[in-house]
């Protein structure tokens, strides 16, 4: 099921890297700063265009919310969500770990979902019940039990330091065996593909973690707010290999 979704998405994601690839390092790129202070390019802009033009001519019926032009936030029926460029900012700067981030919900949930990150020479892929890949390789998250000997990934450190989570987030920094701040799609793909154990964010958009959901379930590992709840629209996001999920819970909830 999902498979005709799941072979047009790889498409799409190939002529998106040509796009952004293209770009990426090149000279005279434009750079803006939109209302909420992040950054958009011109691969961000085109990207996107790309997208819906391709999907009113494979899914008519299908409606898209894409971080650049919008979209229904609405769960009923079948929706693409786009971040055509997530980590703009690495782009910007020249940094590889970015990606194009393309999921299909159904009635609310994540159904597939294809990450593809062309500077790094990755692509992630998953289809609800069918397992997930890391370039047409099988993924599995890690077995490590316990806090002391798992890799913990953190970002916008900031605001994690400034909000309710201040000691939680420091007592995981300490007790890790090993952290690092790593943000954005990637955080919460190392830990599908069992090289870290924890990602953590305090907020983030649909766009910023619809296609990592299916591949991080369907990988063995879970995907909640910092209170286990479902993730949502400007929630916290908290991934895990799902044997330290409960522990997590507990500390960033408390």
């Amino acid at each position: 099921m999902y498979e005709h979704e799941l072979s047009w998405a790889h498409g799409i994601a190939d002529r998106a890297a040509e796009i952004g690839l293209g770009m990426f390092l090149g000279e005279g790129l434009e750079v803006r700063r939109k209302a909420d202070l992040s950054l958009v390019t011109q691969a961000d802009l085109e990207i996107e265009r790309m997208v819906r033009e391709k999907l009113a001519v494979a899914f008519p019926g299908d409606r898209i919310l894409g971080e650049e032009e919008g979209g229904p936030l609405d769960p009923d029926g079948r929706v693409w969500v786009l971040d055509p460029i997530d980590a703009t900012a690495n782009f910007a700067r020249g940094v590889p770990i970015w990606a194009v981030l393309l999921g299909l919900m159904v009635d609310g949930e994540v159904v597939v979902g294809v990450v593809d990150a062309p500077a790094l020479g990755e692509r992630y892929a998953a289809v609800r019940g069918a397992g997930a890949t890391c370039n047409d390789r099988q993924i599995r998250v890690s077995d490590i039990e316990t806090v002391a000997d798992a890799q913990v990934l953190h970002a916008q450190l900031t605001e994690l330091l400034r909000g309710p989570q201040r000691e939680a987030t420091l007592g995981l920094i300490d007790e890790a065996w090993r952290e690092r701040g790593i943000g954005d799609f990637w955080a919460h793909l190392l830990v599908a593909r069992g090289a870290a154990e924890v990602a953590f964010e305090p907020s983030l958009n649909l766009w910023d973690w619809a296609a990592l959901k299916v591949i991080v379930e369907e990988a063995g590992g879970r995907m909640t707010t910092f209170e286990g709840d479902p993730v949502a629209h400007k929630s916290s996001v908290l991934t895990t290999n799902g044997v330290l999920h409960h522990e997590l819970v507990r500390r960033l909830s408390g």
